[in-house]
């Protein structure tokens, strides 16, 4: 159990019902008039749904434990897909759910963050940029240097993203996680 007065970005909360929200961001409000109360954003672990929430100042809300661990993507068991443990190099097994859309970033080797709570995968984070090799798109042409032109273009991993268009087949880039934006060229 911990306060409202104690509130943390990133921090899990157990409410209505045994639901699973995490503390997106929030704001202490002081009314000139009236009790203190905490405003706060909260983002659902397993929906991804954001709502907004008012808790009264000092009011006792359940906190869950996440652990949260460094893992390897190994490879992929049918629908799952299989992380290694860099500590204890135990197997894990995560469903394709639980992935969500990092799947569109993970290749073998990579390491991704694990959150699990009682025994249960809840998400898979990874860093906010990869490096991936552009698997196929059409082949730039002399004079395609200017801005603003993008084209598509399929990574490794098989998802595909708009990429500019000086960009060539097995060059290496850095992508956005959150976005699948195009960050830049990887110099090797």
């Amino acid at each position: 159990m911990a306060s409202t007065n104690d509130l943390k970005n990133g921090m899990v909360l157990k409410l209505e019902g045994g639901q699973l929200w995490s503390v997106v961001e929030f704001q202490h409000v002081k009314p000139g008039k009236g009790p203190a109360f905490v405003r706060t954003k909260l983002k659902n672990v397993l929906s991804g749904k954001v709502v907004d929430k008012t808790f009264n100042a000092g009011v006792k809300v359940e906190t869950a434990t996440v652990d949260k661990r460094d893992m390897q993507f190994s490879y992929m068991d049918g629908e799952y897909f299989v992380f290694m443990d860099l500590e204890t190099y135990d197997q894990l097994h995560v469903d394709k759910k639980a992935v969500g859309d990092a799947a569109n970033f993970l290749i073998e080797g990579f390491t991704a963050t694990v959150a699990q709570h009682e025994g249960e995968v809840l998400f898979v984070e990874l860093p906010a940029a990869v490096e991936l090799v552009i698997q196929e798109t059409e082949p730039g042409v002399q004079g395609d240097r200017s801005t603003g032109g993008t084209k598509p273009a399929i990574l490794e991993t098989g998802h595909q993203i708009n990429v500019p268009l000086f960009i060539t087949t097995g060059e290496k880039i850095k992508v956005d996680t959150r976005t699948s934006d195009y960050l830049g060229r990887v110099n090797s």
